[in-house]
């Protein structure tokens, strides 16, 4: 009888402990989603689209992208058309916004490409051992709802071997050179920075 009351006794501090050590890892997880749903809470109230570091007010509904024309000295006739898909395709599938091509759309999107040029980069032995290829955009963001425009300059470097021809170079390039001022372009529009 003793033998069975002890054993008892175990079950039951055993199952006591594993409650208690379950109660304590509940209680730490609360604590843990605790700050996450007064965050959530709080951008909710504020009534500001939020997706993804994208804040876009509510009364925000429709944006119009316009053609990244070229402006540079030297053109890639690939740059501009396929650096607007991109454009177009980001924000699209990142943003709530509805596309329109209509003059009276809330976020109106244009620019063109301001320089795209060659210089060195890297010397070694007395030769170019690097070249960087220029890329700049001037972007035109205007706010039909505020009636406010602001304009952007922004550029970005692409460095490839000397030993390759710009042509060569633009083969290799372009991929990143688009995906990379796309980002730029999205980034200083949506993302406040």
């Amino acid at each position: 009888m003793q033998y069975k009351l002890h054993s008892y006794n175990r079950k039951l501090k055993t199952e006591n402990r594993k409650e208690t050590w379950f109660s304590r890892l509940y209680f730490s997880r609360s604590f843990f989603y605790l700050p996450l749903l007064i965050i959530t809470a709080f951008l909710s109230s504020c009534h500001v689209y939020s997706f993804k570091d994208v804040s876009i007010p509510p009364e925000v509904k429709t944006v119009k992208i316009g053609f990244i024309e070229n402006r540079a000295r030297y053109v890639n006739p690939q740059i501009s058309p396929r650096l607007t898909d991109r454009l177009q395709q980001k924000i699209t599938g990142q943003t709530r916004l509805t596309r329109t091509n209509n003059d009276d759309a809330h976020y109106q999107i244009s620019g063109y490409i301001s320089d795209y040029s060659v210089s060195t980069a890297g010397i070694s032995n007395q030769q170019a051992a690097t070249n960087r290829l220029t890329v700049g955009v001037h972007i035109i963001f205007r706010n039909t709802l505020t009636a406010k425009t602001e304009e952007y300059d922004l550029s970005r470097n692409f460095d490839f071997s000397a030993n390759l021809t710009l042509n060569q170079a633009e083969g290799a390039l372009t991929d990143d050179i688009v995906r990379n001022l796309t980002d730029e372009i999205f980034n200083r529009i949506f993302s406040n920075w």
